[in-house]
């Protein structure tokens, strides 16, 4: 895909006013801040102008009269307000870096809760690299925007002190200053549009940059394996390479915008310097006023200029917002409903004084059920009875389709038409967080976060104590590997489980597993990692385990799964046959065949 080539929303052409007040609230709560910003700028640009006009005293009082009395005042109420500006401008820093920190990090805050409730198709659909570069690399430039703010409102304080004393001085020569305002009004108009464009494209490539540094680290044993490092690098060099093309003409963009008005300043000073030099020789304006008007003319070349900038990033961070409240605004495809919140409370907020205890039983009612990305049912009018305490298992050939029932039953995905209902209630009458806190999830590959071996089994029950975290290692055989590392329980895993073999890491998730002490167990390919001796010790501990539980059991290997009490069989996301292993293989269909299959090899 050529990135270059990616249309943008033409709704988002221009500047938009409605993107900015999305993002206002991060701001608003820092008010006593803004206010503080606001007194110090205010104060800083006019004590700016009173340098000039105190400039233009001296000249008419002291300079051309070469009178020397009152001097000395003069100096010490100088010298007051450099002081003065000093301390304002000390006061700006301080408190627009408090302010950048701030709303920096509250979007990250609010983002990363917000990740935590949206749907797993979320995250199947965006990479890593693309959610990474908007939490962090977007909301640092929207973070630094305060500086801009603070640079945009004093040069604009600034510019309107030095146009309203001009204009009170001598209106003619203050109108040969503003002569060139139209045409800076038109430059700014004509680049707005370029700026913000190229910088949307930028941030989405910078995203794009993102995700292949987040794939080729993760990967790298991957690529290694496979020799495919000259692929990368190429795909990697074509995404930079866009990068370095993009940014190449927003700086451009900026080069060419900034420059202009410089020169468009500079001939506000030669109109001054004409016309106000024929005034002074004609007595229109004494010296000390034309020193006035050249000073102003001089000093809010620099001020026009950091404005333009202003007008620059102001415009290209409006990207930035855009992707971060996109991210905000993103519903998440299972939730629960004001009912349901307002009864059982949010996933932060949650009511467990009103949660009932989960006994387990499930029923799929006339569930009809197609993925959202789908355009096939894969479930049409299934019906299903699970007792409290069963063990269900559902085979099939990789891809089939074996996790849509268990997606079903956890709530991942909700059906299309139908009910699932737990306890005999549809479980869109009970809490997400209800649900999920009864159900322990130990994957093929499972993940474990950086910390120690301590910490990632703690994670199944965050009030457990050390007792009863080395009881559930024991439960499922991972004590003896543990107390074999050089740290025991508070040996460190490594980022991702990276100091373990898989199979260690299969243990600790089992472990985690057993400390939440859920009622609905999901093992999905759990054992395939395993070899054979821990298999067979894994075997006793989840029979032990699953007693009295629900439990769905994903499998491949046909031998582990011969004692539940119900299997699924899945092919081409229909489920072909349900029976007990004794009934599947008198039946001698399709199971049957797998599982001689197997046997044989």
């Amino acid at each position: 895909m050529d990135i270059e080539k990616n249309q943008t929303n033409p709704a988002e052409e221009r500047h938009s006013i409605k993107v900015w007040l999305k993002i206002l609230p991060y701001f608003r709560v820092y008010w006593k801040s803004i206010a503080a910003l606001f007194a110090a700028m205010l104060t800083s640009a006019g004590i700016g102008v009173a340098y000039t006009l105190l400039s233009g005293y001296a000249v008419d009082h002291f300079v051309t009269p070469g009178v020397h009395q009152g001097i000395a005042a003069f100096a010490l109420l100088y010298l007051g307000l450099v002081v003065l500006k000093a301390s304002t401008e000390l006061l700006l820093g301080w408190v627009a870096l408090r302010m950048e920190v701030n709303v920096s990090r509250d979007l990250r805050r609010d983002l990363f809760a917000h990740l935590q409730a949206l749907s797993f198709s979320y995250f199947n659909q965006t990479p890593v690299g693309v959610i990474v570069a908007r939490v962090m690399s977007d909301t640092g430039r929207i973070g630094g925007f305060t500086w801009n703010m603070v640079d945009g409102f004093y040069c604009s304080l600034y510019v309107a002190g030095c146009v309203g004393v001009m204009l009170a001085i001598n209106w003619k020569l203050a109108l040969l200053v503003l002569s060139v305002s139209p045409v800076v009004a038109l430059a700014t108009l004509y680049f707005e549009k370029r700026i913000l464009k190229i910088n949307r494209k930028v941030r989405k490539i910078n995203a794009e940059l993102t995700r292949h540094y987040n794939e080729g680290i993760s990967g790298a044993k991957t690529s290694k394996t496979m020799v495919i490092e000259d692929k990368n690098t190429a795909a990697f060099q074509e995404v930079s390479g866009s990068m370095r093309r993009n940014s190449v003409r927003a700086v451009f963009l900026d080069a060419v915008y900034v420059p202009i008005i410089s020169f468009l300043t500079a001939l506000s000073v030669a109109f001054v310097l004409t016309g106000g030099g024929n005034m002074a020789l004609a007595g229109g304006i004494t010296i000390g006023e034309l020193t006035i008007f050249v000073s102003f003319a001089l000093m809010i070349a620099d001020p026009v200029q950091a404005f333009a900038y202003c007008v620059t990033r102001f415009v290209s961070t409006q990207a930035n917002i855009e992707r971060v409240t996109e991210l905000l605004d993103m519903r998440p495809e299972i939730a629960d409903s004001p009912e349901v919140e307002a009864r059982y409370g949010t996933s932060v907020e949650p009511k467990r004084e009103n949660w009932e205890p989960l006994k387990g039983s499930i029923t799929f009612q006339d569930v009809t059920f197609r993925y959202p990305d789908g355009t096939e049912n894969v479930l049409e009018h299934f019906t299903l009875e699970v007792p409290a305490g069963s063990a269900v298992a559902i085979v099939g050939e990789t891809g089939a389709g074996k996790s849509t029932l268990v997606n079903l039953a956890c709530r991942f995905f909700e059906p299309n038409q139908g009910q699932v209902l737990i306890d005999g209630r549809d479980y869109r009458e009970r809490s997400l967080l209800w649900l999920h806190s009864n159900i322990g999830y130990v994957l093929q590959t499972p993940h474990l976060f950086s910390g120690t071996v301590k910490e990632n089994i703690r994670y199944g029950r965050l009030d457990a104590t050390d007792e009863e975290i080395m009881a559930a290692a024991k439960l499922v055989n991972a004590h003896e590997f543990i107390m074999r590392m050089e740290k025991g329980y508070d040996s460190d895993v490594g980022e991702g489980g990276g100091q373990l073999s898989t199979g260690e890491k299969q243990l600790v998730s089992f472990a985690r597993a057993v400390l939440a002490d859920p009622r609905i167990f999901v093992l999905d390919e759990a054992t395939a990692s395993i070899d054979t001796k821990t298999e067979a010790l894994i075997q006793e501990a989840i029979s032990t385990l699953l007693k009295d539980r629900t439990s769905f059991l994903i499998a491949h290997r046909l031998s582990t799964i011969r004692q539940a009490d119900l299997i699924l069989v899945v092919r081409e996301g229909k489920i072909i046959e349900r029976g007990t292993h004794q009934e599947l293989m008198e039946l001698g269909g399709y199971y049957a065949e797998l599982y001689q299959n197997q046997f044989k090899q």
